[in-house]
């Protein structure tokens, strides 16, 4: 089961080389078919730096949004375009520890069932971010696990492993990375999780702060919530 590892990115020029070249040593033993890097119209030289990383490993994909559409339409943008049975997503910033990924795939195989309907979440185990991020994180979780139920306590961690049918299955919007969970348990997916380790930023800004994931994330509760209630659980077909 070949598999697809997606990593949005907007303005990480600083983090990209060390990043792919550790994503791509530290998944070397698996089954790993390409490593896809969703350019989100950076504009700090991204693309030239991404480029030249294709020459040494030519499994680096680059695709290219022509204008700014955030994290999820990048995730979006790589799954409809992924070649692998499985997607792997982390973020562009560096502090997902690539070297998580095997345990991820280790699970899955392990625990994800006959038909493989299964999600597998990663939490962070000890954040290295600021006071902000993580205060505003901690309310977001807090009220999102209160309304959607979905037994996440790390939503906002992006590594992730899921099948690409399932995740192209639900309906898109923005802020969709924040509730896949949620969704997929609406969808009749399994939820497994699994701890995972975080590292500082070494390069760069991030893009978020309080008022993104805060408030904008509160306010996703109440459509989310109403398009659970709407989302069926997903039925399997054969064809003969």
């Amino acid at each position: 089961m070949d598999m697809s590892i997606i990593i949005p990115a907007y303005n990480e020029a600083g983090n990209l080389e060390a990043l792919v070249s550790e994503v791509a040593r530290t998944t070397a033993m698996l089954p790993v078919c390409e490593i896809i890097v969703v350019d989100d119209c950076s504009n700090d030289g991204s693309q030239g730096i991404l480029a030249a990383l294709q020459k040494e490993f030519p499994q680096l994909r680059l695709l290219q949004h022509a204008q700014r559409g955030g994290q999820s339409a990048a995730l979006w943008t790589g799954a409809l375009r992924a070649r692998g049975e499985l997607i792997v997503t982390l973020d562009g910033d560096g502090q997902n520890d690539p070297a998580d990924i095997a345990a991820l795939f280790n699970v899955y195989q392990e625990r994800g069932g006959a038909n493989g309907h299964t999600l597998v979440a990663g939490q962070r185990k000890r954040r290295h971010d600021s006071f902000v991020r993580r205060l505003s994180s901690r309310v977001a979780n807090t009220a999102r696990a209160a309304m959607l139920n979905d037994g996440v306590r790390d939503t906002g961690c992006s590594l992730k492993l899921f099948r690409r049918q399932d995740f192209v299955a639900l309906p898109f919007f923005n802020h969709l990375h924040r509730f896949i969970p949620a969704l997929m348990k609406a969808r009749g997916a399994e939820i497994l999780l699994i701890e995972v380790g975080h590292r500082p930023r070494l390069h760069g800004l991030s893009k978020y702060g309080l008022w993104d994931r805060l408030w904008v994330g509160i306010a996703d509760l109440f459509g989310v919530r109403w398009l659970l209630s709407r989302l069926k659980p997903l039925t399997e077909s054969t064809e003969r």
